[in-house]
């Protein structure tokens, strides 16, 4: 598949990522894997997608090392299609994205909400900083700065951003 990123862009991992899981039907095939959909007819009446554009995204999937095509049946041949663990680690941005859409309806519109599998409880999901417990959701607290293999063009947008934990010491 040819990219779809501007070279000033390769570098941007908001960029990178979206060439991968930015795509409609990709979100919501990896959503139904979440929900133990393995099979390509278990995909396709879920969704209501074409057969051609499923096996598009299916084979994009598994190229990108989300998923796994795996024989269960040899005649004839069939496939399914498992999660990696580099499909699994998607698990948290689909929660938060379905979240993120939850939050803009009033409760009584949501068709879908995230539970606690034992208490039942729905749970409100939130993206919060590992080693601090900080929530992320404020965008004066925590910005974007230039990583160790920025260019100098990442560097230049993000010189006046915040000091470097080098010039920090």
């Amino acid at each position: 598949m040819a990219s779809r990123i501007r070279l000033e862009d390769r570098e941007c991992p908001l960029s990178t990522t979206v060439q991968h899981v930015g795509e409609w039907w990709t979100l919501l095939i990896l959503h139904d894997a979440f929900d133990g959909y393995t099979r390509f007819d278990q995909f396709q009446e879920s969704l209501g997608i074409s057969s051609s554009m499923l096996t598009t995204r299916l084979r994009t999937l598994v190229e990108d090392g989300l998923l796994e095509r795996r024989p269960y049946q040899s005649n004839p041949v069939r496939h399914e299609y498992v999660l990696t663990e580099l499909g699994h680690s998607l698990r948290p941005v689909i929660v938060t994205l379905a979240a993120w859409g939850n939050s803009r309806l009033p409760a009584a519109e949501r068709s879908m909400i995230l539970v606690d599998a034992h208490s039942g409880q729905e749970v409100e999901p939130v993206v919060v900083d590992a080693r601090t417990g900080r929530r992320l959701d404020d965008s004066d607290d925590f910005v974007f700065a230039a990583g160790p293999a920025a260019s100098d063009a990442m560097r230049n947008r993000y010189a006046t951003r915040t000091a470097s934990p080098a010039e920090e010491a």
